[in-house]
């Protein structure tokens, strides 16, 4: 297993980042599939690698998988677009994908390349999933905070903003109609032919304030057209519950590895 931590200047960013990738190169040849794991509210790129044990599924399965830090945006782009701070959307949907393959030997088809991520990372990996839908095939939203648009605006503006992060969707009246809002989005690859979704996995635990959210947005997608996996189960917001269902995850990417394979030695 090879880990390497790259530190470039992003020009959807605007500054220097960091972002940190697991090759599988041990057991496997490449081109590899490559999952873009995104990480929760306050959070940074470590936080996958430090909670649960992606390193040593990803070598397991002959799964590169690259870990960006986003910050607090919730992977969305910046409303003011000059100011200094950059595109968070743009980064991980584009921006950070065609920089990877330039540098890893990662596979450059949208059918083995996939987006997922936990809380304020399941959001991202939903709202850019569906907004690069010509990059990703599959979309993985473990305990997404989708409930920005779903839930009443006195629970959001309270209960459901910790930080301050509802300032990052701006007046949710005005931005309800707009891409910062999965349902938006899901609407404009229905009315485009040219497009289509990406499959979807979506689980939440039962005693976690988010769960309506997640079935709202699962119920939605389905509707849409998207084939969509839901699962719920006995679990809280937190790392006991995202470190047993991203296995649930990377059975469901339903990887096909047995020709990559490298003979033992």
């Amino acid at each position: 297993m090879a880990l390497f931590q790259v530190d470039f200047k992003s020009e959807a960013l605007k500054r220097s980042v960091q972002f940190n990738v697991i090759l599988p190169v041990e057991k496997f040849k490449g081109p590899y599939p490559t999952l873009y794991l995104l990480h929760g509210l306050t959070d940074n790129l470590n936080g996958w690698l430090h909670n649960t044990r992606i390193r040593m599924w990803a070598e397991n399965m002959g799964l590169a998988v690259v870990m960006p830090s986003g910050d607090n945006s919730f992977y969305l782009d910046i409303l003011v677009k000059d100011g200094c701070l950059g595109d968070y959307g743009e980064y991980v949907g584009n921006e950070l994908v065609r920089i990877t393959r330039e540098m890893f030997p990662l596979s450059d088809q949208r059918e083995d390349t996939f987006i997922g991520g936990l809380s304020m990372g399941g959001f991202g990996a939903c709202r850019n999933g569906l907004k690069y839908s010509e990059v990703f095939s599959k979309v993985a939203v473990l305990s997404g905070a989708l409930h920005f648009y779903e839930y009443p605006r006195e629970w959001v503006e309270t209960k459901g903003n910790t930080i301050g992060e509802v300032r990052n969707f701006g007046n949710l009246d005005e931005t309800e109609n707009s891409e910062r809002n999965p349902r938006f989005l899901m609407k404009q690859i229905q009315e485009d032919p040219s497009r289509s979704f990406p499959d979807f996995y979506i689980a939440c635990g039962l005693s976690d304030v988010l769960l309506e959210a997640n079935r709202s947005i699962a119920k939605a997608l389905k509707e849409a057209g998207a084939d969509v996996v839901y699962e719920d189960g006995e679990g809280i917001h937190d790392w006991i519950f995202w470190d047993t269902y991203i296995q649930h995850v990377l059975k469901w990417l339903d990887l096909h590895m047995e020709d990559r394979k490298k003979p033992e030695k």
